[in-house]
């Protein structure tokens, strides 16, 4: 059904226009009808790709974290937008229920934005507001009755609506809530009841449906879209800060909805009703109420259930690839259950920094997992701090930590895994040299039930000697130890939540992480890889930086030496005695053949006295080690925590300082 005014509409809106959220569903569909009549818009997306946006001019779109503040500021300075249609949101699908997120994305985002904005001329600011708003009390409300809310989400968006009235009632600013009832059509999410039923009624088959008499307010996608501009056009003063109901005025039971599906795709058979369990916020009625905005807005829907329900039919036969479509559902969204907080260890890395960042944020999209990603910086001589907070400006699942000095990448991964939040832990070194695409294999081994996958590195990038060296040790590291060690692993691993809280109650200041690791048991496995040498500078460790590695770990988890001690001191007291006895004994029967002068004396002295050198060395390396223990000096000294762009205090940041 053609609609010859809205492109008149369209020019006549204030630009440049600003679509916040245009990856959503509302978002993308509002973006393609503008973008059909001009061109000086911009619509914001969390990340690429974004599928409901494909085909859209990458200069009409700007990848932006908006709920950093800096990117958010900096986006309404350069853009300048004189029209802005908010579409962010978050917590309206069953499976979106991170509270602190509700909160975060639909009422701080907004009391932000908001106030960014009335320092600005702007047209007009339209909100998406949602008919969750009435709660209990959905059945065809007015906007000035109560709301009820009865989740989170409804929470968070009343209190958007209340504080969008006080903007537009006490400030005078041009600012409008919408509040959406059953949106449909194309590009909606694949979970939602109407591209269900049309997934299904294409297969000949209904879906599994809740009770036939609960009813909803369908609206068509496209008459939405022009809500929006309407709301941009039509709202006139008296009306600022005020909410409006966009739904077609009339409820529409599901079995109306299946008898629809049947006929137009001729499904054979009944449905099954109440096969879908009902949804706690879920109400027996739920339409609008249209009078307020028919005559303040000029707005009312243009297009029955039956004609949207063919459009969006239409629409799905089109797609090419109808699996990627159901795949890319946020029902099969971030896998929160196995979360990775990936800690990196940095020094002298700023080079590789944003390379290890690119490709850790590729490997956790592929994987489709809930992420962080902790930068320490170990006091790099070089602008890695600078580089971290760029980073975690745009994006806000980047966090930075920076040490006061160098403590060592053992101190660094224990500050990093002390304040991750997922329930594993990545520990990868910043050179590169621990490839982050294998953590892929990691999390697949993790699933399986592992607790601890370490990376074995079964090749290395590196000179015969070192490889040879580093191969000598991991085996008579693992023979000398009183436990078992795996053979040529680092620290480049994945631990279980359960296994960092045993990590982390190891109270020992001089770490040796692998060797801590196999003590805390739990089950664990590791991963053959081939490990590249460093793509940026100059090694940092040297020929007696590694002889101190081998000592850490030897004298952390091994007796081996001081049993050693014991064992040659024996043997050459009992050696001393025989010999001591024989030299008599010669003395007497023999006094011609016992030796003369002082050499032999001399170098028994010698014999033995370095010896007792070599005891008493050994024996102070381990008295050494007692001794940093009982100082009980910090692990780390943390200087700032960096989060969004902005480098705080760690003694301001309540239980991230050391």
């Amino acid at each position: 059904m053609s609609n010859p005014g809205l492109e008149e509409k369209i020019r006549r809106l204030q630009g440049p226009v600003l679509v916040l959220g245009a990856s959503g569903f509302l978002g993308a569909n509002l973006l393609r009808t503008l973008l059909a009549h001009r061109d000086d818009v911009c619509g914001t997306v969390f990340h690429t790709p974004a599928w409901r946006l494909e085909g859209v001019p990458e200069r009409n779109t700007m990848v932006v974290d908006l709920l950093v503040d800096n990117n958010r500021n900096e986006l309404v300075d350069r853009f300048k937008p004189r029209t802005i249609f908010n579409c962010v949101g978050y917590g309206g699908y069953s499976f979106e229920a991170e509270t602190d997120l509700i909160y975060e994305t639909n009422f701080n985002l907004t009391a932000k934005l908001l106030k960014r904005l009335e320092t600005l001329s702007i047209s007009c600011y339209v909100h998406s507001g949602s008919s969750s708003e009435y709660g209990d009390r959905a059945a065809g409300p007015k906007e000035d009755d109560l709301p009820q809310p009865n989740s989170d989400y409804a929470v968070s968006k009343v209190s958007c609506a209340n504080l969008l009235r006080l903007y537009g009632k006490k400030k005078s600013f041009p600012c409008a809530n919408l509040r959406l009832f059953s949106a449909y059509g194309p590009y909606e999410d694949a979970s939602r009841l109407i591209a269900t039923l049309v997934r299904c009624g294409l297969e000949g088959k209904f879906p599994p449906l809740v009770d036939g008499a609960i009813s909803r307010d369908f609206v068509y996608v496209d008459d939405v879209s022009e809500a929006y501009i309407d709301t941009a056009l039509n709202l006139r003063e008296p009306f600022f800060g005020d909410s409006f109901n966009i739904g077609s005025g009339r409820k529409t039971t599901i079995a109306e909805a299946a008898q629809a599906a049947a006929a137009l795709f001729s499904i054979p058979g009944q449905p099954n009703y109440g096969a879908m369990e009902k949804r706690q916020w879920d109400i027996l009625n739920w339409y609008s109420d249209q009078k307020k905005t028919s005559d303040v807005l000029r707005w009312r829907a243009r297009t029955d259930f039956q004609e949207g329900l063919r459009r969006t039919a239409d629409w799905y036969r089109r797609l090419e690839d109808k699996e990627r479509y159901y795949r890319a559902s946020k029902q099969f969204g971030l896998d929160t259950e196995r979360s990775v907080s990936a800690v990196v260890a940095c020094y002298k890395d700023g080079q590789a920094i944003p390379i290890m960042y690119e490709r850790l944020k590729k490997t956790f999209a592929e994987l489709k997992i809930d992420h962080e990603i902790i930068f320490v910086n170990d006091n790099s001589p070089d602008n890695s701090e600078e580089i971290i907070r760029d980073l975690s400006s745009r994006d806000r699942y980047v966090v930075g930590i920076s040490h006061s000095r160098n403590f060592g990448s053992q101190a660094a991964f224990r500050s990093g895994m002390e304040i991750a939040t997922k329930n594993a832990c990545v520990l990868l070194d910043g050179d590169l040299q621990d490839p982050p695409e294998l953590i892929g294999d990691f999390v697949g081994k993790w699933k399986e039930g592992f607790d601890i996958v370490y990376g074995r590195r079964v090749e290395r990038e590196a000179p015969f000697f070192m490889r040879l060296g580093y191969k000598l040790f991991y085996r008579l590291f693992d023979a000398f130890s009183y436990l078992s060690i795996p053979h040529d692993a680092g620290d480049f691993s994945l631990i279980d939540r359960r296994a960092v809280k045993a990590i982390l109650q190891h109270p020992e200041r001089d770490l040796f992480l692998r060797g801590i690791r196999a003590s805390v048991g739990f089950k664990q496995t590791g991963i053959d890889y081939a490990r590249p040498k460093r793509m940026f500078g100059r090694t940092t460790n040297s020929f007696l930086k590694n002889v101190g590695w081998a000592k850490k770990g030897i004298l952390s988890f091994s007796y081996t030496p001081l049993l050693a001690l014991s064992f040659f001191g024996t043997l050459l007291f009992l050696l001393s005695i025989l010999l001591g006895v024989g030299h008599i004994a010669s003395r007497l029967l023999f006094p011609g053949l016992a030796p003369r002068g002082a050499t032999t004396i001399i170098l028994f002295i010698l014999f033995f006295g370095s010896l007792n050198l070599l005891g008493i060395a050994i024996v102070g390396e381990y008295i050494a080690k007692i001794l940093e223990e009982t100082k009980r000096r910090p692990h780390f000294i943390r200087k700032t925590i960096i989060r969004r762009g902005e480098a705080r205090s760690a003694a301001d940041s309540p239980g991230e300082a050391s």
